[in-house]
């Protein structure tokens, strides 16, 4: 026995060691081993600083730019991104950052994002999220290889244009229900209304309405708790480079896993009840979840239930989370930035408005018709420019060197493709990028861009959004019915206060005065 415990000892001692010159490789000696070798390739950038990186800066001049309103501009970068802009200004657009001991270089040349988003560098593929944000995101946008590719099929018959036909009426009564309590305001109420709120309860109905043949008031909920989760991640996100942060039992993290769990028994629940409807012999209804569940069967049944076909349910769940929180977001923030920008260019609401009534009159809008908005289309695409609801497209990691234009990379190296960044670039789209002016778009997309990969509000390539259509659709027919029944201005009590949560939101809502138009 007494021989023994040295040799514990000894091998405890060589084991505690062996993880200390782990983390010390992790957090010191890779980083610094990178940033020389991204120097030496002519890239510029901050210093690597021990464990963080650049995160309590970027969280300091965050926290200092949304602590007071902008005046009505677009041009948003130094408040939206005010640490990156700092740093595209300092050291140039192809720079790189620091997000804990991991090193972005920023990609802004639209040659290079076709060529990342194209897949011509197959070793180089989405980076895994960090831990901290899978309760929120995961699914098929977080997948690589074999896996998204399997996901990416059953999903995709969802979303057939034939489908989403289908889901219009969806669209049109979740659009009336609204209108209709927004005319049943007195005059008083109407007067100024924050339409933030009412567009995000109306985007939830429809994924709800959707995804889950649910109304709103069942999907309320998710919506809630979606809600809730994304700022408590947003608060922890500063910390999530510090060993074990994220098991440590404080309050949030607390409440993030009682989310996580509530949020996963509604939609298991959800599912059960499929099971048990197809399992008696009921067709899948004709919403996301039941065309998902659809298309997943088919894929099992065809391969003779071999392992590794179809999806579990677990995953069945992480892409009806995907398909609330991607379905909400996008378009409730691109209608919210869409009305705001119409109140202030009043005359571009105007020429919206005759647009919508020469197609569709008084009538409520459908399919076809919303193919024939030409100006509309033109509208949202400069919304979607100026302000892009995701600010960056997830991160691309290599696992080999790489050759990226005349640089170098070495492996392990992230590459950040800033939409915002991209879309308000001067040298693509001109002296007026700060600027609204949806005429850029009059000849459509391939002519405003001049053929160039820099318009990327959905990604690009063969991971472009595959919700892209669904969630056009539905703010054409928003934004329709609403010109239809409604002139607005905005209220002298709008604050311009562009924000992230994940998200670009307006951060104090957004203040607009509505008026009845006579039918």
């Amino acid at each position: 026995m007494g021989e023994i415990l040295p040799l514990l000892f000894a091998i405890s001692a060589i084991y505690l060691v062996s993880l200390a010159w782990k983390a010390f490789n992790w957090v010191w000696l890779k980083p610094k081993k990178l940033e020389k070798y991204l120097r030496q390739q002519g890239l510029r950038g901050p210093s690597y600083k021990f464990l963080f990186g650049d995160i309590l800066e970027m969280v300091s001049a965050t926290k200092e730019a949304t602590s007071r309103p902008m005046e009505f501009s677009h041009q948003i970068v130094p408040r939206v991104l005010p640490f990156l802009h700092h740093s595209i200004q300092k050291y140039g657009k192809m720079s790189f950052t620091w997000t804990g001991p991991y090193p972005i270089v920023n990609i802004m040349d639209p040659d290079m994002i076709r060529d990342i988003l194209s897949g011509k560098y197959e070793h180089c593929e989405k980076d895994g999220l960090q831990p901290l944000f899978k309760p929120l995101v995961t699914g098929i946008v977080t997948y690589n290889g074999e896996k998204w590719a399997k996901h990416r099929r059953i999903i995709n018959p969802a979303f057939h244009v034939e489908k989403l036909k289908m889901m219009l009426p969806a669209f049109q009564t979740c659009c009336c229900e609204m209108i209709e309590k927004w005319q049943k305001l007195s005059p008083e109420e109407l007067s100024e209304l924050n339409v933030w709120d009412h567009l995000q309860d109306l985007t939830a109905d429809v994924i709800s309405r959707t995804a889950f043949s649910s109304s709103f008031e069942e999907g309320r909920k998710i919506f809630q708790l979606q809600k809730e989760l994304a700022k408590l991640i947003m608060q922890a996100a500063k910390f999530m480079f510090i060993p074990g942060f994220r098991f440590r039992p404080t309050k949030g993290n607390r409440r993030i896993k009682e989310i996580e769990r509530e949020m996963r028994l509604v939609l298991r629940n959800m599912i059960h009840d499929r099971e048990k409807a197809m399992s008696a012999g009921e067709g899948c209804s004709n919403d996301l979840l039941g065309l998902l569940m659809e298309s997943n069967l088919k894929e099992t049944l065809d391969a003779g239930n071999s392992k590794n076909v179809g999806i579990s349910i677990d995953e069945v769940i992480d892409e009806c989370k995907l398909f609330y929180f991607a379905g909400q977001e996008t378009t409730g923030n691109l209608l919210v930035w869409t009305m705001i920008l119409l109140s202030i260019h009043k005359d571009w609401q105007e020429k919206a408005r005759e647009e919508v009534l020469n197609v569709f009159g008084r009538r409520k809008p459908d399919f076809d018709g919303l193919n024939h908005l030409k100006i509309v289309s033109m509208i949202l695409n400069e919304v979607l420019r100026l302000y892009p609801p995701a600010y960056t497209i997830g991160y691309r990691v290599s696992s080999k060197e790489m050759k990226v234009g005349e640089h170098t990379l070495p492996p392990g190296t992230l590459l950040g493709i800033r939409t915002l960044l991209v879309h308000h670039d001067r040298d693509l789209w001109g002296e007026d990028a700060d600027e609204f002016n949806p005429t850029r778009f009059s000849e459509g997309l391939t002519k405003a861009t001049n053929n160039k990969v820099s318009f990327i509000p959905f990604g690009w390539g063969t991971r472009v959004c595959i919700g892209q259509t669904f969630a056009l659709n539905e703010a054409k027919m928003a934004i329709s019915m609403i010109l239809q029944c409604f002139s607005f201005d905005v209220s002298p009590t709008y604050v311009h206060a562009p924000y992230t949560v994940l998200t670009l939101q307006p951060q104090h809502g957004a203040q607009l005065i509505l008026h009845k138009l006579s039918l």
